[in-house]
């Protein structure tokens, strides 16, 4: 199960070159702005890639809107995250600090990541791939995607069910404003 004090929220890719071309988009966009939301509430921290800016632009403005201050960022060109500059050495970094749980929303299922999530399972982090936060253009990329995501050893989940087990108990301090994320 998810553990807030584990985790570490990794999004993928939400470049406005996608713009109007992702399968299912409203969906993954809500579901990458809740778990980003809710990161800030948690105190989850949260690393943000994107593949070549120049190209394919900047971080789309209604998830760049909900990014924490103190997220790191990092721009890349090769397809998994773990070949951007300084990503692995601060994914080690919080690793280091307990934090062995990467939860992954983005794009593209079958590319950016799924080689990510391959990539993150070879180093032995324990993934968790958000499903209504992950999407690709096309339907057999991303089923196809998603099928390999799994059988490689990564945890599916939702951003609803992941909000829940990072905030365990509705006694928690934090539950109302984690309720508000979900209804």
């Amino acid at each position: 199960m998810l553990d807030r004090a584990r985790s570490l929220l990794l999004v993928i890719d939400l470049q406005e070159g996608y713009r109007g071309k992702l399968l299912e988009e409203a969906r993954t966009l809500a579901g990458a702005r809740r778990l980003l939301q809710a990161a800030a509430v948690l105190g989850v921290p949260v690393l943000l890639t994107e593949q070549y800016p120049k190209g394919l632009g900047a971080t789309r403005a209604e998830i760049a809107e909900c990014v924490p201050a103190d997220a790191a960022r990092f721009e890349k060109t090769s397809f998994s995250c773990l070949g951007a500059p300084g990503l692995r050495e601060r994914l080690a970094e919080h690793s280091e600090a307990g934090r062995d749980q990467i939860v992954v929303a983005g794009i593209e299922t079958h590319v950016c990541v799924g080689q990510t999530i391959q990539d993150l399972l070879e180093h032995r982090y324990e993934t968790h791939a958000v499903r209504d936060a992950i999407s690709a253009r096309f339907p057999l990329d991303d089923e196809t995607g998603w099928a390999r995501a799994l059988a490689a050893g990564a945890r599916p989940t939702t951003s609803e069910g992941a909000l829940f087990e990072w905030l365990r108990d509705a006694r928690a301090p934090e539950f109302k404003a984690i309720h508000k994320l979900v209804v």
